[in-house]
């Protein structure tokens, strides 16, 4: 079995290219466009009245569940589709990668009232809130999906590899029996993730203001949002309720089968001693409808595909040519023509600040950066002991991952006004609860990718351990980390991330008429929102965006080399 060794891929790691620079320009004026849009937008919009009585609370729940979904939707297909080009094609990886990068690093609620307000420019203005707060959830749930699904192609092991290409399952067939049944544990797990991620982000996407411009929509998020501005307690408390009963029924009514469904693609010879139960998932196994539903819909339906992926696969596999070149070479001629004239132009907007905004940008980069390394530290000590120990105990499984599930999905962001309140007077203030809300913003991705790692590990390495005699440490330094290596790279990611994000509301916050901020670069992005200073705004979301890529390169994508080539489970 592999011991951890860091930093020692097998192939060199690509430093940052002109490709890098190439994406960085071209979502920079992306960016620009989208703020050249804003100065489109109405000057003054009249939002909904957010209700506070109980009454609505299922309405506004049903109203978040569907956007959510929606999100979810596009969150799962764009993952699909991206990593597997990314995995597949190493000409794809070298593109794809980078531009993953630079979109993961790009700060959700910074980027939501470009968004909102280019939308709202040319479309319906209902119905441009409505698709802006299903992207910024989308945001929030696919780089993670993304990434998971993309370690996941990575580390499929050779031998299966080799025996897909014997049995000449090429495409579909591939992705059918071999690639998504390996990924399935994984996607389950970073799909709960993903869900949580978005009733985080939730809040911000139905409650946004920007000057006299009021984009509110109804839902559970902005009257938790509402809720918490008021000082309202009782509504709070009943927002949390509906919440949390929204999650446990989400839990038992489609997370948990799934879990239990995805048991058979655990990669093991011994079967494990314990598995993930569930009472819907025996249900609809016992059900007649759905037996009747697979039978006369689903069942034909997926013959059909397999008839299809066979006849494909009868012939030899065709590689991709190159058809009309000198067209491909004219339409990237205009499109580089484009990108050039648009970042003279974003470069001419962004050189309209003065030169003295870009040091209290510098200064807040350093601090918020310093935030977020100490919030990955504090997360990876308490999350991989207790995901190691959820995903080799099925008996503390049971209770406690209900118990991480509602932890993640709350929004700490309706708690965090009333927790700022409590610890401003402390020494460390603001800057403590701006880690605690970071923590909130990161430590879920590394739990929830040590749980489906823990849960992966076949059940004859564990008794190979047994019978080998390893102690405790031993078992952690020679099975454990080497196989949870993969998952919390990929926890890692997004956790750093999700912690750069989670500054913006953690460093700037707005209480009963109060606003209390820290330095960093957050609270320099939000304080720019609210004023509705866009240079600032576009100078601090390029530092972000920045600062972001450059540790994904120089750290997470080494990491990653070694998970691809060190610690494949074969």
């Amino acid at each position: 079995m592999p011991v951890i060794k860091f930093f020692r891929p097998a192939r060199p790691h690509r430093p940052l290219g002109l490709g890098d620079l190439f994406v960085l320009l071209f979502v920079s004026v992306l960016i620009y466009a989208g703020v050249r849009l804003a100065f489109r937008a109405p000057a003054y919009v009249q939002g909904p009245t957010i209700s506070l009585s109980p009454a609505a609370l299922p309405w506004y729940a049903f109203l978040s569940t569907v956007r959510m979904l929606a999100a979810y939707v596009l969150s799962l297909s764009f993952s699909l589709f991206y990593g597997y080009r990314a995995a597949r094609s190493r000409y794809a990886e070298i593109v794809f990668l980078p531009i993953l990068d630079v979109l993961q690093s790009v700060p959700i609620l910074s980027f939501l009232p470009v968004a909102v307000l280019a939308l709202t420019a040319f479309l319906p203005e209902r119905v441009g809130v409505e698709l802006a707060a299903i992207f910024l959830i989308f945001t929030s749930q696919a780089w993670n999906l993304t990434f998971a699904w993309y370690q996941s192609l990575i580390t499929v092991p050779a031998e299966l590899r080799e025996a897909s290409a014997i049995f000449r399952l090429r495409s579909y067939l591939r992705f059918r029996f071999l690639e998504l049944p390996f990924a399935a544990i994984h996607l389950i797990w970073n799909s709960m993730m993903s869900w949580a991620g978005g009733w985080f982000f939730l809040m911000a996407s139905e409650m946004f203001t920007v000057g006299t411009r009021d984009y509110r929509l109804p839902g559970l998020g902005s009257y938790l949002q509402e809720a918490a501005y008021l000082g309202d307690t009782r509504a709070l408390a009943w927002g949390l309720v509906t919440l949390i009963a929204l999650i446990v029924l989400l839990d038992q009514l489609v997370w948990r089968p799934l879990l239990a469904w995805a048991e058979r693609f655990k990669l093991e010879m011994v079967e494990s001693e314990g598995k993930t139960s569930s009472w819907f998932y025996q249900l609809l196994k016992g059900s007649y409808l759905w037996a009747a539903l697979w039978r006369r819909v689903l069942g034909p339906l997926d013959q059909r595909l397999l008839s299809w992926a066979l006849r494909k696969s009868a012939g030899p596999e065709k590689e991709s040519k190159k058809h009309a070149r000198w067209g491909s070479y004219a339409l990237i001629g205009v499109l580089g023509g484009a990108l050039v004239l648009g970042g003279v132009w974003a470069a001419r907007f962004l050189f309209s600040l003065p030169a003295s905004a870009w040091i209290p940008i510098a200064e807040g980069a350093g601090a918020t950066a310093l935030r977020v390394a100490l919030a990955l530290f504090l997360s990876a000590l308490w999350t991989i002991p207790v995901g190691l120990l959820v995903g080799l105990n099925p008996r503390a499984a049971s209770w406690i991952q209900p118990v991480v599930q509602i932890a993640a999905s709350i929004p700490a962001t309706a708690l965090f006004p009333v927790l700022v309140m409590g610890l401003v007077h402390l020494p460390g203030g603001l800057n403590l609860a701006a880690v605690l809300l970071m923590l909130t913003g990161s430590q879920w991705y590394i739990l929830f990718n040590a749980i489906a790692g823990a849960r992966a590990i076949p059940q004859d390495l564990k008794y190979t351990a047994r019978l080998m005699g390893l102690s405790p440490w031993q078992r952690w330094r020679i099975l454990y980390l080497p196989a949870l290596f993969p998952y919390l790279v990929t926890g890692a990611i997004t956790a750093s991330g999700g912690a750069w994000n989670a500054s913006i509301v953690a460093e700037y916050v707005t209480f009963g008429g109060r606003t209390l901020y820290t330095v960093g670069l957050g609270a320099i992005i939000a304080q720019a929102t609210e004023e509705g200073n866009y240079p600032l705004l576009f100078a601090a979301t390029l530092t972000m965006i920045f600062i972001v890529v450059v540790i994904n390169r120089f750290l997470w994508r080494r990491l990653y080399r070694v998970a691809e080539e060190r610690f494949k489970l074969e």
